[in-house]
């Protein structure tokens, strides 16, 4: 008995993306202290066609992997809250070079924007989680940002067997 060719398309909102080729070698970090907002999040950079992903759920967790990684995060996607052991984060995101960008949420309202020399490389959103948006248009920039010669460098980077 032979069955009729079906042919599965994909769901709606991934037919909308504007760019439909993703640099699946970006390495995204989700720091967060509740394990269900790190899944949101990591969901969302999935819908995307983003799947190298490293959640960490406390401070010691994100500057283990920060400062003794073999190959720098591409973004690093974390809570305000998560954060209050770092004296002045923005300084640390901007000077770090395991870092490349930054987005920062559930900033409170009040706190100062980033100042013009930190904006390029960090976002900040007084948002509880971030949205869809706000990811798109973040890992829209980074790609934009990083280019053809940088895919090359982070191929090389994983022929020296580093993991996320």
């Amino acid at each position: 008995m032979r069955l009729g060719a079906w042919v599965v398309l994909p769901p709606l909102e991934a037919t909308t993306r504007t760019s439909t080729l993703t640099d699946k070698t970006l390495r995204i970090l989700i720091a967060d202290l509740q394990h269900f907002q790190r899944m949101k999040i990591e969901r969302m950079f999935n819908g995307l066609d983003y799947y190298r992903i490293a959640p960490v759920q406390n401070l010691a967790e994100l500057l283990t992997l920060v400062d003794y990684g073999c190959q720098p995060f591409d973004v690093l996607v974390i809570n305000a809250e998560l954060a209050v052991g770092i004296a002045d984060l923005r300084g640390f995101l901007f000077d770090h070079p395991q870092i490349r960008r930054a987005l920062v949420y559930g900033e409170p309202a009040d706190s100062s924007g980033v100042p013009r020399q930190f904006g390029a490389k960090i976002i900040t959103s007084p948002a509880p989680l971030p949205s869809i948006r706000a990811i798109e248009q973040l890992m829209t920039s980074v790609e934009a940002s990083l280019g053809r010669s940088s895919r090359v460098r982070s191929q090389i980077g994983l022929a020296h067997n580093c993991q996320i």
